[in-house]
């Protein structure tokens, strides 16, 4: 998962998902009067034309290219090499090695004469994620009332349905973790990992261990329509706030509202980054959570990503990144989460993306 489940900040941006209701069925209908029998002519049937593969496209194309620090972007892709096992991959992964570090120059270089760069279809939507850091208590009081709850014994296997967050929260909590702000767990619970700072003691990282397999549903649509928070201040600071200044029964409903409910374990905070699905560390700004059913973790991607609708992001996101990491709320073709590191600034970062998003699949030379 996104962040070892990663489930995205961004996620939680996303417009929330209504299931329509089933159409009414009408009554039965009575069977027509018999007639004389007919036997229709079948019209003859052709298999659709194959879709046409996007065309390759020089890496000079790409929107914003020649502008992207392509220093970063090869020691990031360099560091997770051992993750990509085609053979068109692996030549360039050994030239890789083979270099010591390059300037902008050679690495611009390195990628345009070995990659070529392949459209996506369509357009989507790009949203950040990051790896929080929050206070933790041993007990609870009452700033500190929320239990990280360890991985339950009765939880069935993925894709197994469990009670709701609301179900579980009413349960006791004699086996909490540690006890978290409110808004904190449940921003830990979106991101799926995060270290925790206890006023005693070394710090401890929380590690994803499973979900209810209850589906995620973003607060941020819920919370516009009821007129809480403004259009375009419905980011991570902006709900953040807001359930910190409503703690109780008003902020307790509004998170309820996504049922996903995500349990963990703590482990020793080794000071590394976090890693992600493909089992690597992170590296911040260069790699992405994708729907691992559509994409292959450790491609390259080209993202090109624009038209902002949270007040205060960065005006559009283009650069070279790496599929490391996947999300419960990262679903489509061209959707994407973009990791952005560690601690509150890059939360803030992470939580004013939402941009629409077009991507470009990296491809091997022939």
């Amino acid at each position: 998962m996104r962040l070892s489940g990663l489930i995205a900040l961004a996620g939680l941006f996303l417009l929330a998902a209504c299931a329509a209701p089933g159409a009414l069925r009408p009554g039965p209908v009575p069977p027509p009067s018999p007639g004389p029998e007919v036997t229709p002519t079948a019209p003859e049937q052709r298999p659709a034309p194959p879709r046409p593969e996007p065309a390759l496209v020089p890496l000079t194309d790409l929107p914003g290219w020649s502008q992207d620090d392509h220093v970063a972007a090869f020691e990031a892709w360099r560091a997770n090499c051992s993750i990509r096992r085609l053979p068109a991959f692996a030549s360039a992964c050994r030239d890789a090695m083979a270099v010591d570090l390059l300037d902008s120059e050679a690495a611009r270089r390195f990628f345009e004469e070995r990659f070529l760069g392949q459209p996506l279809p369509g357009e989507g939507v790009l949203t950040g994620y990051f790896a929080p850091i929050y206070e933790a208590r041993r007990s609870p009081d009452a700033e500190f009332s929320a239990p990280l709850r360890p991985r339950p014994e009765d939880l069935p296997a993925e894709g197994g349905i469990y009670p709701d967050r609301a179900a579980i929260e009413a349960r006791p909590a004699s086996d909490a973790l540690a006890w978290l702000r409110p808004e904190d767990k449940f921003f830990l619970q979106i991101q799926g990992s995060g270290t925790l700072i206890f006023p005693e003691g070394p710090p401890q990282r929380a590690v994803f261990a499973g979900t209810n397999s209850q589906p995620f549903s973003g607060v941020a649509n819920a919370m516009r329509e009821r007129g809480l928070l403004e259009a375009g201040q419905t980011s991570a600071e902006g709900i953040r706030a807001w359930l910190a200044a409503h703690r109780g029964p008003e902020a307790a409903e509004i998170m309820a509202l996504n049922p996903r409910y995500v349990f963990f374990r703590l482990t020793a905070d080794d000071g590394l980054p976090p890693r992600g699905a493909a089992g690597v560390p992170l590296p911040a700004g260069r790699a992405i959570a994708v729907d691992l059913s559509l994409h292959t973790s450790g491609d390259l991607y080209w993202i090109d990503a624009q038209s902002p609708i949270l007040a205060g992001a960065f005006p559009t996101y283009r650069r070279l990144v790496t599929a490391l990491d996947t999300g419960g709320a990262i679903r489509g073709p061209i959707r994407a989460d973009l990791y952005l590191g560690q601690g509150p600034e890059a939360g803030l970062e992470a939580g004013r993306i939402r941009h629409v998003l077009r991507l470009y699949r990296l491809a091997p030379r022939p």
